[in-house]
């Protein structure tokens, strides 16, 4: 794999020519009436948001994608660069974290060198969407943090939360295969997503194992809270199976009150096993 590769993410997060912020409030036209189809959410809906440590938010935001793309590139012998890790591990070990980054760090290093094991199902915390249990339930693995997007409801921000499901399962529909990532975009309290072509939410991957990489637009799921919102994205990627890491970054559009009202998030990062 080469720089160029595990930029995809890595400048996604950090805020490189990748990820082209836009205005608060893209001009884009006033969705169709009755574009608005109802549909139950597989994930349930979210009540109160988690609460964002901006300190821990801005730490994560400098540190972590820096780690994810040095050492996703591998050394001289095609694996990752195991010098890279060390450091990283005696970072983490000097004690200058905030607990929360702590724990994320720790949750990178450990993906990172295969150490750590595919999440069961797990139920969203703090208000995020709600995750079914049971035999069907969608298998998730939450992104690192949740993440916040600038002026999506009027007079204020919007919590962000991300999650992936690995195939094959039916969540999001239609479902992804075996081999494909499902991403899944939460703007809470905001109002159904509406689909910006000029200004849209966008995932890029880099499969670790495999070195294959991409991106994708999330759009508007008809079948998740597609009718009172809050503004739901998602899509499928082809990622292949293996470890896969995984940056959203972009812009939220969603009507509220018949507007549309668009806004600029704060990147967050994700690790799936596939």
């Amino acid at each position: 794999m080469t720089i160029t590769a595990t930029a995809v993410v890595a400048a996604a997060v950090l805020g490189a020519p990748l990820a082209q912020a836009a205005p608060a409030s893209p001009a884009v036209p006033s969705p169709p009436v009755g574009t608005t189809v109802a549909g139950a959410s597989p994930f349930g809906t979210p009540s109160t948001p988690p609460k964002v440590d901006q300190r821990v938010l801005s730490s994560v935001g400098a540190f972590v994608p820096a780690i994810i793309g040095a050492a996703a590139t591998p050394g001289a012998d095609g694996k990752i660069n195991t010098a890279l890790l060390e450091q990283a591990r005696a970072l983490a070990a000097t004690g200058q974290f905030p607990p929360e980054l702590k724990a994320i760090w720790d949750q990178v290093i450990s993906f990172l060198d295969g150490s750590a094991k595919p999440a069961a199902a797990t139920r969203a915390a703090g208000g995020a969407p709600e995750i079914p249990t049971g035999p069907n339930a969608p298998k998730i693995q939450q992104f690192l943090y949740p993440t916040v997007g600038f002026g999506c409801i009027p007079g204020g921000n919007s919590v962000g939360t991300a999650l992936v499901t690995a195939g094959p399962q039916d969540a999001p529909a239609p479902g992804p295969r075996a081999g494909q990532a499902g991403y899944v975009y939460t703007a809470l309290g905001t109002g159904p997503a509406f689909n910006s072509k000029t200004h849209p939410l966008v995932a890029a991957w880099i499969n670790i194992d495999t070195q294959r990489t991409g991106q994708i637009n999330l759009l508007r799921n008809p079948k998740i809270n597609a009718a009172k919102g809050p503004g739901t994205f998602t899509a499928i990627a082809n990622t292949g199976r293996g470890r896969v890491i995984s940056a959203i970054y972009g812009n939220v559009t969603t009507t509220i009150k018949g507007k549309v009202v668009g806004c600029t998030i704060i990147p967050t990062v994700g690790l799936a096993f596939v």
